[in-house]
């Protein structure tokens, strides 16, 4: 098995590229929930037990690139969201997710496993839409076409789609997964993105979406 870390290493340096042509509405197509606001994020636990199983391993292989796509999909409401509520929750899902990145992958790490990058396709953009909420090549690149106001009412739309992906997996692990700690990061992504949900349903109401 190649080294997890070299694996992982690339397919962010991959997603880093596309990340960064998303300033640029002209850029190639990008595509990756979260913690809310005051919520605790995870960090890798110096005694992260031993023991676990093949459904903590498909957990974290699993949300790395969905949480890839999420702030890849974050990071396009920078320039393009006029509501100062999106914008805000766009940089509270970057914020959560990156740290939770690296938690997952050093959990992998350890167990001698890879995340799961066959649902990304051209460096980070979902395959097919439907597989854990996440979002199409077609998708993401509406969402960088849009602007303004149909940018907010699309990303909120598409990130609870998403969020909802989220907590199915979330769900899963916890009924599911062995190890305590992987368990322990499914339930507080299940309780941020059910209440982010919330949220952007409320929001989507109030901007006629």
């Amino acid at each position: 098995m190649k080294c997890t870390t070299a694996r992982l290493a690339g397919a962010l340096v991959v997603s880093s590229l596309v990340l960064a042509g998303c300033a640029d509405d002209s850029s190639d197509a990008v595509g990756h929930g979260s913690m809310m606001s005051g919520s605790t994020s995870a960090s890798p636990s110096v005694g992260l037990e031993a023991d676990h199983n093949a459904a903590d391993v498909e957990f974290a292989s699993g949300v790395i690139p969905h949480h890839m796509q999420a702030i890849a999909m974050s990071r396009l409401a920078t320039d393009r969201a006029v509501d100062l509520r999106v914008e805000d929750l766009a940089a509270r899902i970057e914020a959560a997710q990156t740290p939770e990145i690296e938690t997952l992958s050093s959990w992998l790490e350890q167990w001698g496993a890879e995340p799961d990058m066959g649902g990304m396709d051209h460096g980070g953009m979902g395959a097919s839409a439907g597989m854990g909420g996440m979002m199409s090549e077609q998708d993401m690149h509406d969402l960088m076409a849009a602007s303004g106001v149909a940018f907010d009412r699309l990303f909120l739309q598409q990130m609870t789609v998403h969020h909802q992906g989220a907590v199915t997996m979330a769900e899963t692990e916890i009924a599911d997964g062995q190890n305590a700690d992987a368990i322990a990061l499914a339930e507080s992504i299940r309780d941020s993105q059910t209440a982010e949900i919330a949220e952007m349903q409320q929001l989507l109401t109030e901007l006629g979406g």
